[in-house]
């Protein structure tokens, strides 16, 4: 029963993780006419952010306790 509260609590903040990193103020500092290895960097700093959050998400779904 522990685990699974510690997971939900968990998942909870990934999602405010993830609304925090889509949020406007923290998009606006990477929207620039830069480049992260001829991709812009707004688009970068998405796809990182995406991936981010899934591996944060699938380690309090897949987390075992020893």
């Amino acid at each position: 029963m522990h685990r699974r509260i510690l997971a939900g609590d968990r998942l909870v903040a990934a999602f405010l993780v993830g609304c925090v990193l889509f949020n406007y103020p923290l998009l606006s500092v990477f929207d620039r006419d830069a480049e992260v290895f001829e991709i812009p960097l707004i688009f970068a700093y998405v796809f990182a952010a995406w991936a981010a959050v899934i591996a944060l998400t699938a380690w309090a779904v897949e987390r075992r306790v020893k």
